[in-house]
């Protein structure tokens, strides 16, 4: 490896004139735009991985380490045979051209490859052990040959800018780090933010490709500018300077191995612990990995002034080893305080698009704050050990050597942190560890000059890296609560007075608590709640209960024969402990990917008892894709249940290719129950998922759970069977419905909302995409959502718009011949169904009122707009036979049998509409429209039963007219808003 040794005081350079400096820095230009398109590379492959591994935390683990693995590779190859090839920069003008066409092949070469491990490999192989050696293994080759290019070109770059101007080679290695890295970083945000929207992975990798084969034709033509440089004659070390020994030749590369050890440690540990303030999103993620590189990049930039004059490198490197680790070291001081800048920020910032700017800008802020300081040093860390290694003799072979072994240090690092030290130490035990790895590698190093520059300072370095850390590991303590608060949703932070934390693990791919606040036990992902559960049996239940039971029994209530059911989400434990509440179902398969997940839901075990305990239970510790393909077989009834779609990752649970894979795994007449959230998305990202849910299925409804939670439907072949009310009869199964006020088939009904048919001309006129593994616009869209706190809940408000839509639409019909629900805290429909019952008995238990005077204003009021209210209380809600004795109530109230003719009019057409008689309602609405004088919520309340009645006697062009004529008339409000849209969208579908 000994080769050329290039000195700092070396003259006389023909390519070092002047006149080449424009070139020089152009090659520095060309490295920027190479670091952009690299990094680009890492983030792209991390998407593509996490649709074929499961979890976006093991693949930014594979594609951190491969990555690396390639980098190492690629740089051990120019170690060993660069000093042989001639012209260098041509060799980097081939590589970035491999590169490129590597790119702009990847996304048709990854699709096939996917589709053959599904369908052909995966389920031939028969365990779960082999299918995830396999992915892991594919995955890997799949990204490795760009990795070892990519791995060549900071080598290959380098040597030949030092041998083309070799004055100041630190300076060129330090100032090429930095253009890298700081493209890098760029490219890192450009990627995640604007080119995955914009053209989703495909067109991203390959406009990356683009770039590449770009820089390889401009890099060919400067390099063949000139005539082939030639190699210097290697040049002996100063006086006074290291000699190149082999001692001193591995304590360097064992730095090098050590330092990309303990920067990965942190990289992972950072990124856990700022997913806890900034979120887990696809989008924070990218702002973290930014602003690591950044700090990387910002270290090399100040180093390279100044590394050609430093007199001694191996004991400055030395110093910034230790300052690093001391640095990361108290970054678990700081991070408390990260949390309360978070919830500053967000009690600042105006929920707007403009706010949302600000607060990815506050967040990369934040990251940096933690990041920076220890990353600026470990931007120096690989300038000094080349630089070191070139001025004592190892020539330019020690360039790719240096980043070999770095790489191996990395690799080594993201593994042992991911699957041992998060596990095993705790955040803050790992990032202590990291600490205590570059501080006593700093100390190493100093001690290795102790004979020449005396043990003092050595023996102060040791015994305040010891000190340092074992007093953080005993007096640094972080706050579970704030952990727990999930700061960045609301800017809210739990307090000791207000909630326990109960118990807290840091699993593999997230860091799960348990909070107790009075009677409810919340389970959280990454500080979002992803259950609350009142587990005393007293008091009112949560709002989630509601979902979970939902969710395990509404599938069964229309398949009732399913006996094997698979479960995609453990959360609480409900769910699956739901389903076992039925006797026929013979088997359920719960797919969780974090362990750390059940273990700590045991904690409900008053309420999810059967999931663990029932042996027709199976908890399976995988991702559900891999999951359905390695066990094959087919089930009556899917469930999933994700966590949110803004986290990384789940969003591919919503996609296209993920509802193509559950039908596949359903039988024939089998069912999915889909939960989606309303809260923190709006109904175009909504419309996402059902365009993509309904790509693969015939048919779905939509349930409303609550007022914020929905559960689709889905079915292939025949329509939805009806609620079968045999299961109320099944006193477990039950009593799991009672406890969350559903007592009857009714109560289940009134939370059917929607159909396949009834949203079908709406979302065909919605402009986005159906939500995609390759174009992701749910994952892209939902931390935007969340942070703007929209709501989609205006799908839910079709269950209480003030005229029976979802009858004369065909959505639902009255299974009851008298109206009877159970009103529940956290349905507004089924309260209004309550009060509407109540004000039926009301108006039979009256009796008839004395005559009076209509000339008394507080007697006559306003008619219309009296019978209009009531109209709308009990119209929706009642079936025509139970509104009679209101109608005889109305006429027999005070003026009510003076009516004039207007006023006639209106409590007919409110009668009509009793009794969903679309033609005469739609005739009656228009006559009086034409009378004028009408205020806008008349206005409003017309036209929609107009266009309502229209569209029911599929009298579309009548329906267009009435909305053209109208629509600048009315503002709809938010409880009518979709039905306004719903009958707009099928008045103009062919």
């Amino acid at each position: 490896m000994r080769g050329l040794c290039y000195h700092p005081r070396l003259k006389g350079s023909g390519h070092n004139s002047r006149s080449h400096r424009p070139l020089r820095k152009v090659f520095f230009l060309i490295f920027t735009v190479s670091g952009f398109a690299g990094l680009i590379y890492e983030s792209i492959w991390t998407h593509y991985l996490k649709l074929f591994l499961g979890h976006a935390a093991y693949a930014q683990t594979l594609v951190l380490a491969i990555f690396m693995a390639g980098l190492g590779a690629g740089s051990w190859l120019c170690s060993r045979y660069s000093a042989r090839w001639s012209n260098l920069l041509k060799g980097y003008a081939v590589t970035e051209g491999i590169i490129g066409l590597l790119a702009v092949v990847f996304h048709p070469v990854f699709d096939g490859f996917v589709n053959v491990a599904y369908s052909i490999v995966i389920p031939e192989l028969g365990s779960t052990a082999a299918a995830t050696a396999f992915k892991w293994g594919g995955g890997a080759l799949l990204i490795l040959p760009q990795s070892v290019l990519l791995g060549m070109t900071f080598p290959l770059m380098s040597a030949g800018m030092i041998r083309r101007f070799p004055l100041r080679p630190g300076e060129t290695i330090a100032l090429l780090y930095f253009t890298n890295s700081i493209g890098g970083a760029v490219g890192v945000l450009a990627s995640g933010f604007w080119l995955i929207k914009l053209v989703g992975l495909p067109g991203t990798i390959g406009l990356a490709g683009i770039i590449n084969i770009a820089l390889a034709v401009l890099v060919w033509r400067f390099a063949g500018d000139e005539p082939e440089t030639r190699k210097p004659a290697p040049i002996a070390a100063s006086p006074g300077e290291h000699s190149a020994d082999d001692a001193m030749h591995r304590l360097l590369l064992a730095a090098s191995l050590l330092t990309g050890f303990a920067s990965l440690i942190y990289e992972i540990g950072w990124i856990r612990m700022l997913s806890l303030v900034l979120s887990s999103s696809t989008h924070a993620f990218e702002l973290m990995l930014s602003a690591f590189i950044f700090g990387l990049a910002f270290g090399g930039l100040w180093i390279r002034r100044r590394i050609d004059g430093i007199i001694d490198p191996l004991r400055y490197l030395g110093y910034v080893q230790f300052f690093m680790g001391l640095l990361a070291l108290s970054t678990l001081l700081v991070y408390s305080h990260t949390f309360d800048v978070m919830k500053w920020m967000l009690d600042m910032l105006p929920r707007t698009e403009t706010g949302y700017s600000w607060f990815n800008l506050g967040s990369h802020g934040i990251a940096l704050a933690v990041m920076l300081p220890a990353t600026f040093c470990a931007g120096m860390t690989l300038p000094l050990v080349t630089y070191t290694l070139l001025r004592g003799g190892w020539g330019e072979g020690s360039i790719g050597a240096v980043y070999a072994a770095n790489t191996v240090g990395a690799i080594t690092g993201v593994f042992a942190a991911v699957h041992l030290g998060m596990p095993l130490l705790g955040l803050k035990g790992l990032i202590a560890f990291g600490s205590a790895v570059d501080m006593g590698l700093g100390v190493a190093l100093l001690w290795w000059g102790w004979k020449r520059d005396g043990w003092r300072l050595p023996a102060l370095g040791t015994a305040l890296g010891v000190s340092a850390v074992a007093a953080t590991l005993i007096w640094v303590q972080l706050d579970p609560h704030k952990m727990a608060s999930g700061v960045f949703r609301l800017g809210t932070l739990l307090s000791p007075v207000d909630v326990d934390v109960v118990d807290h693990r840091d699993g593999k791919t997230a860091t799960v608590h348990l909070t107790q606040q009075q009677d409810l036990l919340s389970i959280r992902t990454n500080g979002k709640i992803d259950a609350s559960v009142n587990v005393t049996g007293g008091g009112k239940v949560a709002s989630d209960e509601s979902t979970m039971v939902l969710s395990g029994t509404l599938g069964l209530l229309l398949n009732p024969q399913a006996k094997r059911v698979a479960n995609i989400g453990f959360g609480s434990g409900v769910s699956t402990h739901v389903v076992l509440t039925h006797p026929s179902v013979e088997q359920v398969d719960t797919v969780e990917i974090e362990p750390a997940m059940v273990a700590l839901a045991r904690r409900f075990r008053v309420r999810n008892e059967l999931a663990y305990s029932d042996p027709r239970s199976h908890i399976h510790f995988e991702d559900a894709k891999t999951f359905f393909l390695t066990h094959n077989e087919k089930y009556d009834l899917i469930i999933s249940e994700p966590s949110n779609p803004w986290v990384s990752g789940v969003a591919g649970l919503f996609s296209v290719e993920f509802y193509r894979l559950v039908r596949h795994q359903l039988r024939e007449g089998g069912m999915l129950v889909q939960w989606l959230q309303l809260y923190e998305v709006d109904f175009i990202l909504v419309a996402s998922v059902l365009k993509a849910l309904g790509s693969h299925f015939d048919h779905y409804a939509i349930f409303a759970a609550n007022d914020g939670d929905i559960l689709i439907v889905a079915r292939n072949g025949a329509p939805l069977p009806p609620i079968d009310g045999s299961l109320f009869q099944v006193p477990r199964f039950a009593g799991e419905l009672a406890r969350v006020g559903i007592n009857q088939t009714a109560d289940v009904e009134v939370r059917h909302i929607a159909t396949k048919e009834l949203l079908a001309p709406l979302l065909a006129r919605i402009p986005i995409a159906a939500n995609s593994d390759y174009y992701p616009v749910l994952d892209q869209n939902a931390a935007r959502t969340r942070f703007l706190q929209l709501n989609a809940g205006d799908l839910i408000a079709l269950a209480a718009v003030p005229v029976p839509a979802l009858e004369l639409l065909g959505v639902r019909l009255a299974v009851t011949d008298t109206t009877s629900i159970t009103a529940s805290e956290y349905y507004r429909a089924s309260q209004l169904y309550r009060a509407a019952t109540v004000l039926r008995d009301a108006s039979t238990a009256v009796p008839r009122r004395a005559a009076a005077s209509c000339a008394e204003p507080a007697v006559r009021g306003d008619k219309i707009d009296g019978m209009l209210n009531v109209g709308m209380a009990v119209v929706p809600y009642l079936r025509p036979e139970e509104l009679v004795p209101i109608w005889r109530w109305i006429e027999t109230q005070p003026c009510g049998s003076q009516l004039n003719a207007v006023e006639n009019d209106w409590l007919a057409l409110l009668k009509m509409i009793g009794n969903r008689n679309s033609k005469e309602m739609t005739k009656l609405a228009e006559h009086l429209l034409q009378g004028g004088g009408l205020t806008p919520q008349r206005t409003r309340y017309l036209v929609m039963v107009a266009m309502l009645g229209h569209i029911a006697q599929r009298n579309k062009p009548a329906a267009r007219e009435l909305w053209s004529r109208y629509r600048g008339e009315i503002a709809p409000d938010a409880q009518s808003q979709m039905l306004f849209f719903i009958l707009a969208a099928h008045s103009i579908a062919p």
